[in-house]
């Protein structure tokens, strides 16, 4: 009889421990595993890189936000302006020590020839950062 004595009268108690030698034989195993692999895992090269002192980099350039509405009225950083203001204003930024960044918020409905006349005229004043902002899909727009 497996796991028994001789005594055929004698009812033995099963054993209530859990054998823990097999659990800790995988966890030696995975270990190995991971000390051997995890050197390939890394795709890193080995440089030696010169050093330099660099000045720290300038403020981040100020944000104008333009935004045109359906009936194609403007907002410079949300105040009404016409395009006179606007082309006034668009030279008088670009002539700052560090040129701005011009955000154009369009309504959807906005005509294409509104909006290239916009970006002439700034790209005429000097400016070159030019950026549209849109709205995500599903997110409410900005009120």
């Amino acid at each position: 009889m497996p796991f028994g004595g001789f005594d055929q009268n004698q009812h033995q108690a099963p054993i209530a421990e859990i054998n823990t030698t097999p659990l800790v034989d995988v966890m030696l195993v995975l270990l190995v595993i991971f000390i051997i692999t995890a050197p390939l895992l890394t795709s890193a090269l080995k440089l030696d890189l010169p050093k330099a002192d660099a000045p720290a980099s300038g403020a981040a350039p100020d944000i104008i936000t333009l935004a045109i509405d359906r009936d194609n009225t403007l907002f410079w950083n949300d105040e009404k302006i016409d395009a006179a203001q606007l082309k006034a204003r668009l030279q008088t930024a670009a002539q700052q020590s560090t040129a701005p960044e011009l955000h154009l918020r369009a309504d959807k409905n906005t005509r294409y020839e509104t909006i290239a006349q916009i970006i002439a005229t700034a790209q005429q004043a000097g400016l070159q950062k030019i950026g549209f902002v849109t709205e995500a899909p599903g997110r409410n727009p900005r009120p």
